[in-house]
């Protein structure tokens, strides 16, 4: 007879989740090099949200409450043009689609947290944490230490990103245009890109995505952005079925 306390397992979670230091500065160190990028990366957001017409107090809240530099770099042109606010919550919803991607990714690991933890981790996390964390910890087993090395992952990178962002809000106009910010953005969105970029199947979706982005460039409201995300999405979608299909057939 099994005299094992019913609640034993999720005592075991608990324990499991506590916060462990040292895993915290691994997670800390983890991400370390990245920083930089993503610090760089918000302070060109912040430039770019006070010279497209923004105010400094406007900015800030955004940068604040949306914490998603593509998202706000996708809606901003829409903003300034006037576009309906359906197409700017849209544009930023496709934009950021791939966190519910990234959502499925780590619910296993972490569905037995209270669903505020859950929704703060899910506020603070960015792409590079993310990947940096599956990367370290792709089984969902319980495991000690795995939720404080995701804090100690994505706390320091969400401090980067609105230390460089309320940077550049507050630099605005005084950082002269021949510092080249605009593609210093670009480098780190590839520095974002690059690291998800891991089988066929992604790979095809960015580049259909850029091919598409491309060619709607003309769109109206910027809607070309809209478009390429959403059929680059489906495409790589499309080409993970049927390499999963294909390995079926082989065994």
């Amino acid at each position: 007879m099994n005299s094992a306390h019913p609640d034993a397992g999720k005592l075991d979670i608990a324990a499991f989740d506590r916060h462990d230091p040292v895993a915290w500065r691994d997670g800390f160190q983890t991400g370390l090099p990245t920083l930089f990028g993503i610090g760089a990366w918000g302070l060109v957001i912040g430039v770019a949200m006070v010279k497209g017409g923004l105010t400094v107090w406007q900015a800030t809240v955004m940068t604040l409450t949306v914490f998603a530099g593509s998202a706000q770099l996708a809606s901003l042109p829409l903003i300034v043009a006037g576009a309906p606010l359906w197409v700017i919550f849209a544009t930023a919803l496709v934009v950021n689609l791939r966190f519910v991607i990234f959502s499925v990714l780590l619910g296993p690991h972490f569905s037995h947290l209270p669903w505020f933890q859950r929704f703060y981790l899910g506020y603070i996390s960015g792409d590079i944490s993310i990947a940096l964390y599956l990367q370290r910890y792709p089984n969902p087993t319980p495991a000690p230490g795995k939720l404080s090395f995701l804090k100690g992952l994505m706390v320091p990178n969400w401090v980067s990103w609105q230390i460089g962002s309320l940077a550049g809000i507050f630099l605005g106009s005084a950082v002269p245009s021949e510092w080249q910010l605009g593609f210093a953005g670009t480098l780190a969105i590839l520095c974002v890109m690059v690291p998800l970029t891991v089988n066929s199947a992604a790979l095809c979706g960015v580049v259909v995505s850029g091919v598409v982005a491309v060619l709607a460039c003309g769109l109206p409201y910027k809607l070309g952005l809209l478009l390429a995300v959403l059929v680059g999405m489906v495409t790589a979608m499309a080409v993970e079925e049927n390499i999963l299909r294909k390995r079926g057939r082989h065994g």
